[in-house]
């Protein structure tokens, strides 16, 4: 396969054609590890950055670099060995992204992904691309505490960067609470949203390339518990025709506005009274699009490898309707019990359009993402009820 047609103009290999295309990915989680096995099937080699000698990504790429991800001399033998780069998740320092994009194409950037590490300048962005998100506000100060809307509670009070999975979230739900709620978070810059009236919680994937052309996955329906996704419907079950289109639109939009080129996921509210609200965006494939492994002929994956490499972007097929579940530490231990065991794998795997995927983490935890479950079928009833039974057998919560 020529490589001067794989990689924008002027990267590396198309000036040295003799040396194979290798793409690289900062951070070595589960998102990394499926990049470096999409990349690999076309035959890219792979090198990981990531801190962690254990990471998921790390153990199956081509080439693991243990470093930090600000790592001065880490970076720069990343930016030697590599063609493109890319990140499999947001809070990498910004500051990396725009030291390797002064050598080679990173996709996301550094300012698009700066954006998206603060819920504030997300909030933000999302205001200026015209797109409509639940009412807010910043709290960054005692100044701040004191003149804070009483009619954004009952809220949910956020930390504005490193949150993720529920994480650095408290509720409030009266104004003499909130102080509390802040002091409980580290008095460190939060946001505070109104709670709404959700209808259901939507997300959609998109890729798009340095020319501007997007493509997206199907509408995701999501269910979350305790802030982490537990289960992923696709198609989205009843999903009005105007609605699906206007997530779309606004995603777009998003994306457009921060002149994005990635995979990026955008995560929406559905209200009871039928208007969408962006909830937050991903710089990166995400876990609500895992189903596109085995229900689309291509997978947000080969999206990310495809924008990387400059390969033509082609709109993914749902061959088959699916329910993702996300598998959780939690499984691994039973109520009361502090040892870990085994899941039942063996009665998932007779289960049919079962498709197990493990992230090859050696420390099971509560909380943890250890991998999750697709269930394909030949119709929504037949992969629901599939899917239920799985949950069942894994002792995962009916849905």
């Amino acid at each position: 396969m020529p490589e001067p047609l794989m990689l924008p103009p002027g990267a590396p290999s198309a000036r040295d054609a003799a040396r194979a295309v290798t793409l690289g990915v900062l951070g070595g989680g589960q998102l990394g590890r499926m990049f470096v096995h999409a990349a690999q099937t076309l035959g890219f080699r792979t090198v990981v950055l990531d801190p962690d000698p254990a990471s998921p990504a790390g153990l199956v790429a081509h080439r693991h670099l243990c470093a930090a991800y600000d790592d001065v001399q880490a970076l720069d033998e990343l930016a030697a060995a590599c063609d493109a780069v890319t990140t499999e998740f947001e809070n990498v320092p910004a500051q990396s992204l725009h030291r390797l994009a002064g050598v080679l194409p990173v996709a996301p950037s550094g300012d698009a992904v700066a954006v998206c590490q603060h819920r504030a300048r997300e909030k933000a962005h999302f205001a200026r691309s015209g797109v409509r998100c639940v009412p807010w506000a910043l709290l960054e100060s005692g100044a701040d505490l004191a003149g804070i809307d009483a009619s954004l509670l009952p809220g949910i009070l956020k930390t504005a960067t490193l949150g993720y999975d529920g994480k650095g979230q408290v509720r409030v739900e009266q104004p003499q609470d909130l102080g509390a709620a802040w002091a409980a978070l580290g008095r460190v810059p939060c946001v505070l949203e109104r709670r709404v009236a959700l209808q259901r919680e939507i997300s959609v994937v998109l890729a798009r390339d340095r020319a501007g052309r997007c493509v997206h996955l199907p509408l995701q329906q999501n269910l979350h518990r305790d802030g982490i996704l537990a289960v992923t419907e696709v198609p989205a079950p009843d999903l009005p025709g105007a609605v699906a289109a206007q997530a779309l639109e606004a995603a777009e939009a998003v994306a457009a506005a921060l002149d994005y080129v990635g995979v990026l996921c955008v995560e929406f509210f559905l209200l009871e009274d039928g208007t969408l609200c962006a909830n937050e965006m991903a710089p990166r494939p995400h876990n609500s699009g895992h189903h596109s492994i085995d229900a689309c002929d291509l997978s947000q994956f080969d999206l990310q490898v495809r924008v990387l490499a400059g390969l033509p972007l082609v709109s993914p097929r749902l061959h088959s309707p699916a329910l993702m579940l996300n598998l959780l530490g939690d499984l691994w231990f039973a109520a009361g019990d502090h040892t870990p065991r085994t899941p039942c794998w063996d009665r998932v795997a007779g289960l049919p359009g079962a498709h197990l995927h493990l992230y090859g983490k050696a420390e099971p935890r509560r909380g943890r993402k250890m991998g999750h479950l697709t269930i394909t079928g030949a119709s929504v009833a037949q992969a629901r009820a599939v899917a239920a039974e799985a949950a069942s057998l894994l002792g995962i919560a009916p849905f």
